[in-house]
């Protein structure tokens, strides 16, 4: 008995070897099949990316070039038109675009961009900061250019409905240890009515 499992066994063997290198010889095609896969995507981002620099870096030009004759507008009065703007800054130069920004339902948010045709205009038009317009106190202040991929880190806080914070924000107000030496003062979360418990 014991000699007819290991024939077996070794038949089972040779079955199986010739299944085995065909096994291996699917994963090396496999993987030289992947390996020029990613080489001729990194050659095509490669061409994408030269082909696409002069133009990104026209586009940011031009865009700092339009920045530089533009003034941001705040504190803007929501019932205020384009129209009411641009005869405010007429008078500092020739106005060629007013921006009022919105909402996603279409409400102003109550500021506006003002581009002029030339430069010195914006010079002109930050004189009229704190001027009135619809009896609101206007801010200007020359407007800057967004560096792409630089968003402003603003940390979280702590959301006030949510919870209780944590036990490591608490500071006792004493500077000895009320409890004698080595003893650790007990925290208990505070009693609270809870319908299902």
């Amino acid at each position: 008995m014991e000699g007819e499992d290991v024939v077996m066994a070794a038949t089972d063997n040779d079955e199986a070897v010739p299944e085995l290198d065909d096994m291996k010889k699917r994963l090396k095609e496999m993987e030289d099949e992947a390996a020029a896969l990613r080489e001729m995507q990194a050659k095509v981002e490669k061409e994408m990316s030269s082909a696409q620099d002069p133009a990104a870096a026209t586009s940011q030009a031009s865009r700092e070039e339009v920045d530089s004759r533009s003034v941001f507008v705040g504190n803007v009065d929501y019932s205020c038109t384009p129209e009411e703007v641009q005869q405010h800054f007429q008078s500092c130069g020739t106005v060629n675009r007013i921006t009022i920004r919105t909402d996603k339902y279409g409400q102003p948010k109550g500021y506006a961009y003002v581009e002029f045709l030339e430069t010195e205009a914006v010079h002109e038009a930050l004189l009229l900061n704190e001027s009135e317009l619809h009896g609101r106190q206007l801010k200007v202040t020359a407007k800057r250019t967004n560096v792409p991929g630089m968003k402003q880190f603003r940390p979280r806080r702590p959301n006030p409905y949510m919870g209780f914070t944590p036990r490591g924000s608490h500071m006792p107000p004493y500077f000895y240890n009320p409890y004698g030496y080595g003893k650790v003062p007990r925290y208990r979360m505070p009693m609270r009515y809870s319908p299902y418990n």
